[in-house]
């Protein structure tokens, strides 16, 4: 009777660990996106999302994007993000928008794919190409690829 009781009190346990929420799932603690400790859980954003910080254009699970976002606003300084030589410095990056950023200011998340604005939870849109560039974000090229001519649409907290 003791080992039925033991058994039964480990299952609910055995359980949570087999399964983990998928990038974009809503959090409040790391632990609610991975008991292994390989995601993490952004609470910055409305209803925690959880992500993989620092990733790489390829390093993402099948479910997601690896997005880079800016902490600095653009400069004044042009280029051509579809170009392989975009007309930034060697450390600058050339945004989505049009503009030089210092590399030190892009920050990698995996985030969550989509089609649509219903892929999203509530609170989140399917940011396209205009979205990007009017609220921030674009996926990673893949390294010396320039920004691709439709990229991978990703579910992101809506202004």
């Amino acid at each position: 009777m003791s080992l039925l009781r033991a058994s039964l009190a480990i299952l609910p346990l055995l359980a949570t660990a087999a399964c983990g929420d998928e990038i974009g799932d809503s959090c409040s603690l790391s632990s609610d996106c991975s008991t292994q400790g390989d995601r993490i859980c952004d609470i910055s954003s409305s209803g925690g999302y959880c992500t993989i910080l620092g990733c790489d254009w390829d390093t993402c699970p099948d479910e997601a994007v690896c997005v880079r976002f800016f902490s600095v606003a653009d400069t004044n300084k042009t280029c051509d993000p579809r170009a392989t030589t975009s007309g930034c410095s060697a450390d600058e990056l050339c945004t989505l928008s049009g503009t030089c950023v210092p590399r030190t200011a892009e920050v990698r998340y995996c985030m969550k794919k989509c089609g649509s604005g219903g892929d999203c939870r509530d609170a989140y849109e399917c940011r396209d190409e205009d979205k990007m560039q009017e609220h921030g974000g674009e996926p990673v090229p893949p390294p010396g690829e320039a920004v691709a001519d439709d990229p991978q649409p990703f579910c992101a907290a809506a202004p």
